[in-house]
């Protein structure tokens, strides 16, 4: 783990089991950032959300293989990345969960639940790396 005032950095293993350790790690931040309750919980639930697409559908579960999650914290603004060693993905090709063939399946809300809850949400680095932020008014 890298850390200045500014800047986070974690290397997480490719392990569902360390999706609490990321929930606490990002509530952390988020009381650090003084965020209200429900910026704590948004944050959180897109955070966990983001690692957790990585470690399942970028790295495949591979234990051996990381997931990086930075936080860089601004005075407005909090900018969070997470990227995957997997082979990436094409943005553009993911369904809408809301269309009538898609409500039912189990999977597939997750970059929807990110963008309806983060400012921004940008994808780089072929599909391995989603970059999101979230604007702060206190």
């Amino acid at each position: 783990m890298k850390k200045d005032k500014k800047h986070f950095k974690y290397f997480i293993p490719s392990k569902r089991t360390q999706l609490p350790k990321v929930e606490k790690i990002t509530n952390s931040i988020a009381r650090r950032m003084k965020l209200n309750e429900e910026q704590i919980d948004n944050l959180s639930i897109a955070v966990t959300e983001a690692v957790g697409n990585a470690i399942v559908h970028g790295n495949k579960e591979n234990p051996r293989k990381k997931i990086i999650l930075e936080f860089h914290l601004r005075k407005n603004k909090i900018n969070i990345s997470v990227k995957d060693e997997g082979e990436g993905f094409e943005p553009k090709k993911l369904t809408n969960p809301l269309d009538p063939e898609n409500i039912m399946k189990e999977s597939g809300r997750g970059i929807y639940i990110l963008k309806s809850l983060m400012d921004e949400v940008h994808f780089t680095e072929g599909g391995t790396k989603i970059n999101f932020a979230m604007k702060l008014s206190h």
